[in-house]
């Protein structure tokens, strides 16, 4: 969720980044920052799965926390939340998506800057399709990093807006590597095999690779070998996996030796 949709209140079972506003000896009251800063209510017995002695010693005024909405009552203006059944994982992917959010709006008051546009324009025209088209705009910049400003053509945004915004997106953003992995299994009987082994995975690692692939190679336990690719893509990952083994088994053969890949899912 991002301030684009203009939602005024959170619903049932929602995640939200929360700042305490003060601390009582029943709760604390905390104010939501992706809710126009509504206040709600941390009860004492939402805090924590242990005993609550001190209230103070799990909660401090200005303290951001990731919190679960319990009930919420637009009538009352009165919204319960819980932090002890926000899970570690859950927490940790908020935090993330709360950190995408805010730079890809940042991105795109920069874009409008550059533009000499209202930021209400960029938003209208650039920012809501992005929202529709990739469920939120870091994601769709994600994508436009990857792919180039095709991606954001495709949804009819002007060409200006469309430039400003994948240039913009090349510079700011770096999208997850994508990983994929095989077992490669080398074998050479000649005296100085274990030399030749070497050799053959030094050619693997030195395949060419676009820029942000990296190739890593583990020991399994000789004769056999994991070959794991980073990449930007799926599509430049398979290619360097696939190149990287042969490079190796092209090695080994060359000196007598036998080579094998198997990719793993």
């Amino acid at each position: 969720m991002t301030p684009l949709k203009r939602i005024e209140w959170p619903e049932r079972g929602e995640l939200v980044l929360a700042t305490v506003k003060k601390v009582t000896d029943y709760g604390a009251y905390v104010t939501l920052e992706e809710y126009g800063n509504k206040e709600g209510l941390l009860h004492r017995s939402e805090i924590s799965t242990s005993w609550v002695r001190n209230i103070r010693n799990h909660v401090r005024e200005g303290q951001k926390l990731v919190l679960k909405i319990l009930r919420v009552s637009p009538e009352k203006k009165h919204i319960d939340l819980s932090r002890k059944r926000v899970t570690k994982r859950e927490r940790i992917n908020k935090l993330l998506t709360f950190k995408h959010e805010r730079k890809a709006e940042t991105l795109l008051r920069i874009a409008a800057e550059r533009l000499n546009k209202s930021l209400e324009e960029v938003t209208e025209k650039a920012a809501i399709p992005m929202e529709e088209a990739f469920g939120d705009l870091y994601t769709a910049l994600e994508e436009t990093c990857r792919q180039g400003p095709e991606v954001l053509t495709k949804l009819d945004i002007p060409q200006d807006i469309t430039l400003t915004l994948a240039e913009l997106a090349k510079e700011k953003i770096r999208p997850p590597l994508v990983e994929i992995k095989g077992a490669l299994q080398l074998v050479s009987t000649k005296p100085e095999g274990v030399n030749l082994i070497k050799k053959s995975l030094t050619a693997a690692q030195k395949t060419p690779t676009p820029n942000n692939t990296r190739i890593h190679i583990y020991t399994i336990a000789a004769p056999k070998y994991r070959l794991k690719v980073e990449a930007e893509n799926y599509k430049h990952a398979e290619s360097v996996l696939q190149k990287s083994a042969e490079a190796a088994i092209k090695a080994i053969t060359k000196t007598g030796g036998k080579g094998r890949f198997t990719r793993e899912k």
